[in-house]
C-alpha cells in the first residue's frame, strides 16, 4: 500500500468508526459451513482499519493479527477492540506484514483491499499462509440505484466528490479479485447489508469517505447544503435507509514456492 493511500483516511477516522456499516453475522456463518472455519484458526486481517471484520473473528474466538499501516486508524481499532485478549494490533502492510512464515490459518482484506499492490500483496499471503489456508477478501458495496435517495446519494458524490471515480472500490470488480487467486477455485457470496440512519448518521457515513471535501474546503458547505436537501426529500419518519450488498470471495491459493 501507497503512503497515499495509507494516510489519506487520517481525518476521518472518527466518522469511519461511528457511521461505516459493519458486516453481517452471516459471513461468519458462511465461512463455518463452506470452508470449515473453527475458533482455534488463527486469522490475520490485513488492513484492517477500525476494526470490523476483525470483530466478526474475534467474536467467533479467534486469534487475530490486525494489520494496519495508518497510524490513527490502528489506534482506533486498538481502543475499539481492546477488550479481547485475542487481539493483536500490528502496524505493517499488506506487502509486508512482518508475520512468520506459515502462521496463519484466514488471511482475510476487507474495504481495504483495493488499495494493495495485488503482486506484492499475493507473494506476502502466500509466505505467511499456512498449507490449506484460506484467503477471504469481503466488502460492504453500497448500492447506488435501487431507491430514489440512493440515486441521488451517486449523484452527489458524481458532483462533490474530489477522486471518486479513480478510487471507487467498484473498480475492483469479480473478475479482478479472481484474477488475485491466479486460477484457484474461488467462492462468490453476498449478502444483504442494511443501515437505517438519521440526518446525522447520513452525514457522518458521507464525511467517512476519503474522496469527498473535509472541512475548509469550498465545496464542503455547498455539499452538505445539498446532502440536507436530498434527505429531506426522501426521508420517512427522519430515517433514510443505507442499503449494501456485503460481497464475499473465498479461496485457497498454490502454496508452491515460486
Amino acid at each position: 500500500m501507497q503512503t497515499l493511500s495509507t494516510e489519506r483516511f487520517s481525518s476521518r477516522v472518527e466518522a469511519y468508526l461511528k457511521y461505516r456499516p459493519h458486516y453481517p453475522h452471516e459471513v461468519i456463518d458462511s465461512l463455518r459451513e463452506k470452508t470449515g472455519l473453527r475458533p482455534n484458526h488463527i486469522i490475520t486481517d490485513v488492513g484492517s482499519g477500525t476494526g470490523f471484520s476483525a470483530e466478526l473473528f474475534l467474536e467467533n474466538g479467534n486469534f487475530v493479527y490486525a494489520i494496519e499501516p495508518n497510524g490513527p486508524m490502528r489506534e482506533a481499532g486498538e481502543q475499539y477492540l481492546a477488550t479481547y485478549k485475542n487481539f493483536r494490533s500490528v502496524n505493517a502492510t499488506a506487502e509486508a506484514t512482518t508475520l512468520p512464515d506459515r502462521s496463519v490459518d484466514y488471511i482475510i482484506a476487507g474495504q481495504a483491499f483495493h488499495w494493495f499492490n495485488a503482486e506484492r500483496a499475493y507473494e506476502e499471503f502466500k509466505r505467511i499462509l499456512k498449507p490449506g489456508g484460506w484467503i477471504v477478501i469481503l466488502w460492504n458495496d453500497r448500492e447506488t440505484d435501487t431507491t430514489p435517495f440512493l440515486i441521488d446519494y451517486e449523484a452527489l458524490l458524481q458532483e462533490f466528490g474530489t477522486d471518486y471515480n479513480e478510487i471507487n472500490h467498484r473498480n475492483i470488480d469479480s473478475k479482478k479479485v479472481h484474477g488475485f487467486y491466479r486460477g484457484a477455485p474461488v467462492m462468490d457470496l453476498d449478502f444483504e447489508n442494511i443501515q437505517r440512519l438519521d440526518y446525522d448518521g447520513v452525514e457522518g457515513r458521507l464525511l467517512s469517505s476519503s474522496y469527498v471535501p473535509n472541512v475548509g474546503d469550498a465545496h464542503y458547505a455547498p455539499m452538505l447544503d445539498k446532502l440536507h436537501t436530498i434527505f429531506d426529500r426522501h426521508a420517512t419518519n427522519g430515517l433514510i435507509d443505507m442499503r449494501y450488498r456485503t460481497l464475499l470471495y473465498a479461496g485457497q491459493i498454490s502454496q508452491e514456492r515460486t
